[in-house]
């Protein structure tokens, strides 16, 4: 039923119905699963299909049907073990449910997301999760909103839309774990972060990233708390590759009035941290504490273990794609929206803050 020749191109319902014997349209409902069909013929053209290793033409379907099976997921940086495990959950999800995902990537540049939007709408995606790279530049989000293609945000809220958003409540887990490094004697704590800003930090700037906001805007609520002055200075964004993340470690801790600990945005810049932190010849948590945000395997195995914020980041992923899949099928959200919790996870990189002099001769480069 086949030849050589056939195996060279493209398999279509023509090929398959001239191999069954059968008329293109017979064919094509025999294999598309609709209309009338009869037992002999289906049977034929599905053997006929399976012999020439008929594939169908996804595109040409979806343009027939009006759905894709796939879902488009856009992330920041899929390096980061945060977004590689929300998309495990997405991916778990979305199969179980018959749908496919593209994943795209964006290194938290505004104009690669709204690239990627526009390429996962050309390829006709029943629905969109995406995490944003800005929550305050939107208007491409908004546009695939009001078109009434289904999305879905992840990790992070969007100033002014109303859609559904699987996030964690940032500002109160940073409250309690500045609570925790203040009442261990910490006033001068750090936060490093990858968020790219066009000017250094400065209390009350407008932040492209809710998340990074709501951590700061937690921690300054810990501080007023007390009455205390929150450290502006020691807020460094645009901790881009390992070795500025090394920089800016190496300032915080080398300055005149030098942090005594350092809290970290996520797990990815974790480890330059720790490592410039090392490079220097000072010890966690004997001369400087130290706080991260996720919790993953590694930060078990260090000596000492790492105090993290845990946030079910799978969980998150697995809800965005149950959501989104429920408008692909025309039904309402959830009641009540799921609601997501962050823990500090107490260990042994926080301990009581006492005076430690600066190795002899160490400068910053």
């Amino acid at each position: 039923m086949s030849s050589n020749g056939s195996r060279r191109r493209e398999i279509t319902v023509a090929d398959v119905a001239k191999a069954a014997q059968v008329s293109k349209a017979q064919a094509a409902r025999a294999l598309g699963n609709y209309g009338a069909v009869s037992d002999d013929v289906r049977s034929r053209v599905l053997a006929a299909a399976e012999e020439l290793s008929y594939r169908p033409n996804e595109l040409a379907r979806s343009m027939n049907t009006g759905k894709s099976n796939t879902i488009g997921v856009i992330v920041g940086d899929i390096e980061n073990p945060h977004f590689g495990l929300a998309t495990r959950g997405i991916t778990d999800t979305a199969k179980k449910s018959g749908f496919n995902v593209i994943l795209i990537n964006t290194d938290e540049e505004l104009a690669a997301e709204i690239e990627a939007v526009q390429v996962l709408l050309d390829k006709r995606v029943d629905g969109l999760i995406v995490a944003p790279a800005s929550s305050v530049e939107t208007h491409h989000l908004q546009r695939v909103q009001d078109s009434g293609r289904p999305l879905v945000l992840l990790d992070r809220h969007a100033g002014g839309m109303e859609v559904e958003t699987m996030a964690v409540d940032m500002v109160d887990i940073s409250r309690e774990s500045t609570r925790h490094l203040l009442q261990s004697g910490h006033q001068r704590i750090a936060f490093i972060s990858t968020l790219k800003t066009e000017t250094p930090y400065r209390a009350g700037m407008v932040l492209d990233s809710s998340q990074i906001a709501d951590r700061l805007d937690g921690m300054q609520q810990a501080y007023q708390e007390r009455e205390l002055v929150f450290p502006a200075d020691l807020v460094r964004l645009n901790a881009g590759d390992a070795e500025s993340i090394r920089r800016i470690t190496r300032e915080v801790l080398l300055m005149p009035d030098p942090a005594t600990a350092i809290v970290a945005s996520d797990g990815l810049i974790a480890l330059s941290i720790v490592e410039a932190i090392q490079e220097l010849g000072l010890a966690i948590p004997a001369d400087v504490s130290f706080l991260m945000y996720d919790d993953f395997a590694w930060t078990r195995l260090t000596t000492p273990p790492l105090t993290v914020v845990a946030q079910p980041v799978y969980n998150m992923g697995l809800a965005a794609a149950k959501a989104l899949i429920r408008q692909i099928d025309g039904l309402p959200p959830s009641t009540p929206a799921p609601q997501f919790t962050a823990t500090l996870v107490r260990r042994g990189s926080v301990g009581t803050r006492k005076c430690a002099e600066t190795p002899a001769g160490t400068t910053v480069p």
